[in-house]
């Protein structure tokens, strides 16, 4: 409607000076009529100049328009001009619409930074984000609290706040999480993520104190091995004080001494030789126990190294088709991508692939057409996946939230630290050790390096 009336407008202008021009031509070229042709050259100048002020009008207000939108300038307005005719009043009138559009939309963009900036501020996580160059570009409370540091500027400060916490950011890498602890009343976990905003590169650091959550962990801990070695003692030493009782009641009542010689009964011979015995496999057995705690609690440090993951599958393959497998079980391998690079103890995950494989094998005992599947894979977070598939009776789901606890064993003659060992191990690595299973369909254990 505007680019309406400024066309027609525009228009009547034109022909009027067309017009102007044709008259001027008319009195000097035909009539001889000099004095009424200089007064029409003189309203033709008048004509142009205020087609062109016209013309020039829009340019400026378009251009007015346009350079307070490139700077954000929402603040001017455009006052109507009546000289120049009603088309320019609309357009002034549509502009200042936008402009206040805008000033509408930067408002409540400011209002949701300002509430944003509140919740962060407020958040029980640290927050801190800063660019390639160092510069701090968000830091919360919280994580000024954290890193006991009131003003950053650039992440290079918190050098000279915490070294090693500083070196612990710089080399976190993006989408992984470490521990940290500064301080006897304090545990960090910090997790680490890159962002690409406004073709700069950011990396977001996430910090949170999980003293109070490990400590509720210690304890549920401490409380299960504690019931543990309850029960494995207490099965032990019960037994062997009842023997050793009844050795006594034995040798008060039936065994006779004069003389300086000792007789009795072979059947008193026989109890006391049998409460010996079962004292002894007791005492074995305990001592078996207590070795497999101080195995359990002694896990060297892992020594990394790159290495590709299917030759130690292979290796591992070979020694249990070797070892405890049946040679009906099938093993297949399928590694994808092929020689992926992982960076690991190799020692230590052959532990752990020996311990599920030969778990495997054994679950598959009684299964027909027994077979085991190892799939390796990488995610879309590029974590390497190693899946240990057995097509065994499964297991049940009561004990399945049981096996990774120490000592926990349904095997009668399993000791119950294979497979907490092996997910200490996982976890030693920065990764995990899961378990899923159907009854009647199998299991998958799945380790994430």
């Amino acid at each position: 409607m505007i680019y309406n009336r400024f066309e027609w407008t525009l228009l009547v202008r034109v022909l009027l000076l067309a017009a102007s021009i044709s008259l001027c031509l008319y009195f000097f070229l035909i009539t001889n009529r000099f004095a009424s042709g200089i007064i029409i050259v003189l309203l033709v100048c008048y004509q142009i100049f205020e087609l062109y002020q016209y013309v020039l009008e829009t340019n400026r207000k378009l251009t007015r328009f346009l350079e307070a939108v490139k700077y954000s300038d929402f603040t001017a307005g455009f006052n109507k001009d009546s000289t120049l005719g009603e088309s320019f009043g609309d357009l002034n009138r549509m502009f200042n619409e936008v402009f206040e559009a805008f000033r509408k939309a930067r408002a409540e963009k400011e209002e949701n930074w300002q509430y944003l900036k509140t919740v962060v501020q407020h958040v029980n996580v640290g927050l801190l984000s800063y660019d390639e160059s160092g510069k701090i570009e968000l830091v919360n409370n919280t994580a000024k609290r954290f890193l006991k540091a009131n003003q950053l500027n650039r992440i290079g400060d918190l050098s000279r706040i915490n070294y090693e916490l500083y070196n612990t950011i710089i080399k976190l890498p993006a989408g992984s999480k470490t521990l940290f602890k500064p301080s006897p009343d304090m545990h960090l976990s910090i997790n680490a993520t890159e962002l690409k905003l406004r073709g700069s590169q950011y990396k977001l650091v996430s910090i949170q104190n999980i003293l109070s959550e490990l400590q509720q962990q210690e304890i549920e801990a401490w409380q299960n091995l504690t019931k543990v070695l309850r029960h494995e003692i207490m099965n032990s030493i019960t037994p062997i004080a009842s023997l050793a009782g009844t050795a006594i009641d034995i040798i008060q009542e039936d065994v006779v001494c004069e003389n300086g010689l000792v007789s009795f009964s072979e059947e008193s011979y026989e109890d006391i030789s049998m409460s010996l015995r079962t004292i002894e496999n007791r005492t074995k057995g305990l001592v078996t126990f207590v070795e497999a705690y101080r195995n359990f609690t002694s896990i060297p440090q892992p020594d990394f190294e790159r290495v590709q993951i299917d030759g130690i599958i292979k290796e591992v393959v070979q020694l249990i088709k070797a070892g405890v497998a049946r040679k009906e079980v099938k093993i297949t391998i399928n590694i994808n991508p092929p020689n992926l690079i992982v960076r690991i103890d190799p020692k230590l995950i052959e532990m752990v692939l020996i311990n599920l494989l030969k778990n495997a094998c054994e679950a598959l005992l009684e299964t027909a057409n027994p077979a085991i599947h190892v799939n390796v894979h990488v995610d879309a977070e590029q974590r390497v996946f190693v899946d240990i598939h057995d097509n065994g009776p499964g297991i049940e789901p009561e004990a399945l939230e049981k096996i990774f606890i120490p000592f926990f064993t349904t095997k009668s003659n399993g000791s119950g630290i294979g497979l907490s060992l092996s997910q200490r191990i996982m976890q030693m690595h920065h990764g995990n050790l899961t378990a899923t299973s159907v009854v009647g369909k199998g299991t998958t254990f799945s380790m994430q390096i």
